[in-house]
């Protein structure tokens, strides 16, 4: 072979890996999911330890569903996949695991949460009522954690996601009277303090917008100085704001401490945006839910509410 075609071959080569590096960036840098507002949202640019543990818990799941696909491992495989962004992959994955288990409330309710994950609320609220109406009242089942908190303690249990999740559809959509249904349920089955928290912060904004002040207030009854918060403090904050206990610029403020500041400010600042709003100042709370909206925890439960009332509002 001459040089001149030795060359040739070799800026063939060249040219075949580099176009095969292209396709792979233009594929990783496809949009994991679309706002309401028609914003694409990408995966995040992860750490290395935190991408390597990420991808092998999911061939760890993936492996075992491949040996044994079970309903469980069904919901494993598509709970690993939700937690690398790759949610319509999650779906698709819920979706075949009830084509097998069709009275599967587990698997409605993990479609369900994913189906809010991407904005597509009625099919939200369709499962979960589907894992409602399936899903034995008790005994309470522990759900365990994929991502587990500080302490390694499973917190939640299935019934509580269930109902917690429906609630959140509702509002997400607007439709109050259902949300606070779904929100009483879910104080039934709320039996630690964390839960308690989390269920009844969108029950207090869901009266607030229901404009029931009363109701609102008895909720915040239940909020104690002494409760023992070990996830949910970013509710708690919030309730001590309903309560006149600490100021909304207070709550606002999540630098320092916070392990993840751009969840809480999602979190965080969604309460204080939709208690401006409740208040009657409608600028202060599109500046926050603006502001919340411009971070980076798209998946978070405030971020997508923040994009939810920002869609009315603007109307």
């Amino acid at each position: 072979m001459n040089n001149r075609l030795l060359s040739f071959y070799s800026l063939l080569i060249l040219f075949l890996a580099a176009c095969s590096s292209s396709e792979k960036k233009a594929e990783s840098s496809m949009p994991v999911l679309t706002g309401l507002d028609g914003k694409a949202y990408f995966e995040p640019v992860w750490s290395e330890s935190i991408k390597v543990k990420l991808d092998s818990n999911l061939a760890v799941a993936r492996e075992k569903f491949n040996e044994d696909p079970s309903e469980e491992n069904y919901i494993w495989l598509g709970r690993r996949q939700a937690y690398l962004y790759q949610y319509n992959q999650s779906i698709n994955t819920f979706t075949e695991g009830l084509d097998q288990y069709p009275n599967s409330y587990k698997l409605f309710r993990h479609r369900g949460h994913r189906y809010i994950t991407i904005r597509e609320f009625n099919k939200a609220v369709a499962d979960l009522q589907m894992a409602a109406s399936l899903m034995p009242r008790q005994p309470l089942e522990i759900e365990p954690d994929g991502q587990p908190n500080k302490l390694n303690i499973p917190l939640s249990n299935v019934q509580f996601n269930v109902w917690y999740h429906l609630g959140l559809a509702h509002y997400l959509k607007g439709d109050f009277e259902s949300a606070e249904k779904a929100y009483i349920q879910c104080l039934d089955v709320s039996d630690n303090d964390d839960l308690l928290t989390a269920t009844a912060d969108w029950l207090y904004m869901t009266y607030r917008r229901m404009n029931r002040p009363e109701e609102a207030k008895k909720v915040l009854e239940l909020i104690k100085d002494d409760m023992n918060i070990i996830e949910n403090d970013s509710y708690y904050q919030r309730l001590k704001m309903y309560k006149g206990l600490i100021s909304p610029e207070e709550v606002l403020d999540v630098q320092g401490d916070s392990e993840d500041v751009d969840l809480a400010l999602a979190t965080q600042g969604y309460g204080v945006g939709n208690y401006y709003l409740v208040e009657g100042d409608t600028t202060r709370a599109v500046e926050i839910f603006r502001q919340v909206t411009n971070g980076k925890h798209f998946s978070a439960f405030g971020f997508i509410a923040a994009e939810a009332d920002l869609q009315r509002l603007m109307k």
